[in-house]
Formats: structure tokens, C-alpha cells, sequence
């Protein structure tokens, strides 16, 4: 049997990036011989194997024929017979179905070299078309690589899947997963620039199409502000709806994103306004409490760093809300109930000394 390293980590090596994994194909062996080699099976849909030694994957080549809808409506084979250049052409990109060898020698059948020099996306086959998640993963790769663009005759091919139909079978989770990738990369505009100019964002993101039609500028501005200051993957999320709550809400609740990403788009649409207007004691007391900044103060301080990227928004004073927090945040519950006599007293001595306390501050 012989062994390569294929794609992403030969295309990172070859463009001087850090290789984070490696993935392996072993042609010419059977799930049989990989287990009396040592190799542990953790392949569900085909074969792949764990290295006795270092644990990494790897998987027995195979061909794939388009069974159903989907990305999951596959039908796998993998045999000792099929080559490493078949396993390499149902690959998506080109960039991405090179090879090495044990010596270090380059199988590049389809000239994904060639793309890299020419910064440039190209589906290995028509077979590229199967497979709908392949729209999202080069609109991820856009984000990623700079300066990247996807080849006239790919874009073409991802602008009749959509209008197919493909992209209405992905499963939210799948979508998900991929935008919520691109949004961490140093580019995330790109990503949507990409999905929008197939015609893929409006059926996967209808909000973020509305949004990027009507204040394409205000977005990439309000991106291109989270990756400089590092903003965290809520922040970013919640930075795609301006003040359009039930956007975030149904967007949200569409792909199903986590709960605290939701919850954020949420309140950054309902409150990021009120940062700058809330300049009483009283006024940012109500809004700590509609954000439940007391006991997860995170959620407040989230809503703080996205909207100062919101280059729209009035500025607010950032120190003066982390000061009032503090200082509401630093009032004995516990304390105060023991004083405030009957129980149904307690919840408004409690705000009533968390007003006293942001205003000694303010």
C-alpha cells in the first residue's frame, strides 16, 4: 500500500502557511490490512482509520456517485483498485486535490499548483455540482485566503446549483458550521460577497442579503473593525444585523446558531443605540437589567464590543459603562435583603442600591 499527505496541508505548505492537520490517503490497502496493521476504525459513511502511533486520519481512496440530494445523498466506494488521482478528482477545489509523497514528491494531476500561483478558486469536475456545501467552503476559502478569486467557470457552475435547488437541502447545522468559520477569518466580507454573487445568500442568509444590499459599505466597515480589534464569533454574528432585531431572531433561529451568538445579535439590534442615549444612572441601570448584565455581565460587555463597531452608532463612553457595571455589579444582594424587611421588598432595595451605586460613579 502506499501512503500520501493530500490536501489542505500540502496546499498551506506550498503557500507557507502553518500546517495545523494533516490528512492521509492509503492507496492500494483494505480496512482488513489497516487493522492488522494497527490502525483503529472511526469512519461511519467510508473507511478511515486512526494511526496506532500519532492518531491521525487515514483514509482508504475512493470514488463517490451522487445518490440523493444534499451533501449527505452519497454513495461511497472504496476498494485496493481505485487510484490516488480518482480519489483526488472528487475533491472540491483544485487547490485542494494535490498530493505528496513519502519523498516529498508533488501529485498534482489537475494543477491546483498552477491556481495557487494564479490566486485562483477552479472546481476539480462537474462533480463539484453534487455537493452544496462546496458553495460555502470557497465563500469560507475567500475569507481566508486574500486576494483569492473564484474562476469564472466555477462561479458559473456554483450560480446553476443554487438555481437548481442544491442549497435549499443543506441542513442549518452544515450552514452554520461554515459561516461561522468565514466569520472568524481576516476577511469575513468576502465570504458574503462570495455567497451573494451566486445567488447563494439570499437563499441561506435572506437578512444578511437585505443587509448587504441596502449598507454593503456599513458591513464591511463593521467587519473589517471586529478583525482588527479581535472580536470574538458573537460579536461578529451579531455585527451582520444592524438594528433589525427580528432579522437577527429568524437568521438566528434559521441556522440554528448557539444560543449566546442569538442572544447577542439580539440585544446588539435592541440596545446598541441605547449606549449613547443612556447617559443616567437610572437609564443605564434599565439597561444593565434588560441585558441581565448582574449575573452575566458578559452578555453587556459583548453588546459594548460589537457596537463600537457599529461605525454608525453615536459613540458611547466604553469606560463609564465598564465603571457603572462594576459598581452595580459590586452590591451586596445578600446584604441589602437582610435589610429590607418583608420579601417582596427585597427586589427593589436591591435596584434601588445598584442605582446609588452607578451613581456614585457617574
Amino acid at each position: 500500500m502506499d501512503i500520501y499527505i493530500v490536501g489542505g496541508a500540502v496546499r498551506d505548505a506550498l503557500l507557507g502557511l502553518p500546517v495545523k492537520d494533516r490528512d492521509f490517503v492509503v492507496v492500494g490497502a483494505t480496512p482488513e490490512l489497516m487493522l492488522e496493521k494497527g490502525y483503529t476504525p472511526v469512519g461511519k459513511d467510508f473507511p478511515v482509520f486512526l494511526h496506532p502511533e500519532t492518531h491521525e486520519e487515514y483514509a482508504l481512496a475512493r470514488t463517490e456517485r451522487k445518490s440523493g440530494h444534499g451533501y449527505t445523498g452519497f454513495t461511497v466506494h472504496a476498494s485496493p483498485d481505485v487510484t490516488l488521482e480518482e480519489d483526488l478528482l472528487r475533491r472540491d477545489l483544485t487547490i485542494n486535490a494535490m498530493a505528496q509523497a513519502d519523498d516529498g514528491t508533488l501529485i498534482d494531476p489537475y494543477h491546483g499548483q498552477a491556481d495557487l500561483v494564479a490566486r485562483r478558486f477552479r472546481h476539480v469536475s462537474p462533480a463539484f455540482a453534487e455537493d452544496p456545501v462546496r458553495i460555502l467552503r470557497v465563500a469560507r476559502f475567500a475569507a481566508r485566503f486574500e486576494g483569492f478569486t473564484v474562476a469564472p467557470e466555477t462561479l458559473t457552475l456554483m450560480q446553476s446549483m443554487v438555481e437548481a435547488g442544491e442549497v435549499d437541502h443543506l441542513v442549518p447545522e452544515r450552514v452554520w458550521q461554515e459561516i461561522s468559520r468565514g466569520l472568524l477569518e481576516e476577511s469575513p466580507m468576502r465570504m458574503f460577497e462570495v455567497l451573494e454573487s451566486c445567488g447563494a445568500l439570499a437563499r441561506c442568509l435572506p437578512e444578511v442579503h437585505a443587509r448587504l444590499t441596502h449598507d454593503a459599505d456599513g458591513l464591511a466597515r463593521s467587519l473589517e473593525c471586529a478583525v482588527r480589534h479581535g472580536l470574538p464569533l458573537a460579536e461578529r454574528w451579531a455585527l451582520l444585523f444592524g438594528d433589525q432585531e427580528e432579522a437577527a431572531e429568524a437568521a438566528s433561529a434559521r441556522i440554528r446558531v448557539p444560543q449566546a451568538c442569538r442572544d447577542l445579535a439580539v440585544l446588539l439590534a435592541r440596545l446598541g443605540r441605547d449606549l449613547a442615549s443612556a447617559s443616567t444612572a437610572q437609564a443605564r441601570l434599565e439597561v444593565m437589567s434588560r441585558t441581565d448584565a448582574f449575573r452575566r455581565p458578559e452578555r453587556l460587555t459583548g453588546v459594548m464590543s460589537a457596537a463600537a463597531c457599529r461605525l454608525e452608532l453615536p459613540v458611547f463612553d466604553r469606560d463609564a459603562w465598564r465603571a457603572a457595571l462594576a459598581a452595580a455589579r459590586g452590591v451586596d444582594g445578600g446584604a441589602v435583603a437582610k435589610q429590607a424587611g418583608k420579601a417582596s421588598d427585597i427586589p427593589a432595595a436591591i435596584q434601588a442600591a445598584r442605582l446609588k451605586a452607578i451613581e456614585s460613579v457617574s
